[in-house]
């Protein structure tokens, strides 16, 4: 299995950002060839030290990192990827981290 995290920080307007993120987003993202889950954190999310400047955390799931590649590559995952841009443009606001796994 493989997967994305996108960490994003806190937004100046998290209405809009929710309103995006929930109802134009994800849907773009659901139709990423090869996507097998999408989570989305829920509720406040706070670090081991202390106070977080974290506002939402997705979590995306494919078979393999090669699946993932495909699946961005395809119209859908570009389509997605520049509607990122949209809602959460400043690039220091975000964090993505790309990871295989396996099960322990």
């Amino acid at each position: 299995m493989a997967g994305m995290i996108v960490i994003y920080k806190q937004p100046a307007d998290a209405q809009a950002f929710d309103r995006h993120y929930f109802e134009t987003h994800i849907p773009l993202a659901k139709k990423i060839p090869g996507l097998r889950k999408y989570e989305v954190s829920r509720g406040p999310i706070t670090a081991l030290a202390g106070p977080s400047d974290v506002y939402l955390i997705g979590t995306l799931h494919f078979d393999d990192l090669d699946a993932m590649k495909k699946g961005f590559a395809s119209l859908e995952g570009k389509a997605a990827g520049a509607d990122r841009r949209l809602y959460a443009p400043d690039e220091s606001g975000v964090q993505i981290f790309i990871f295989d796994s396996m099960l322990v």
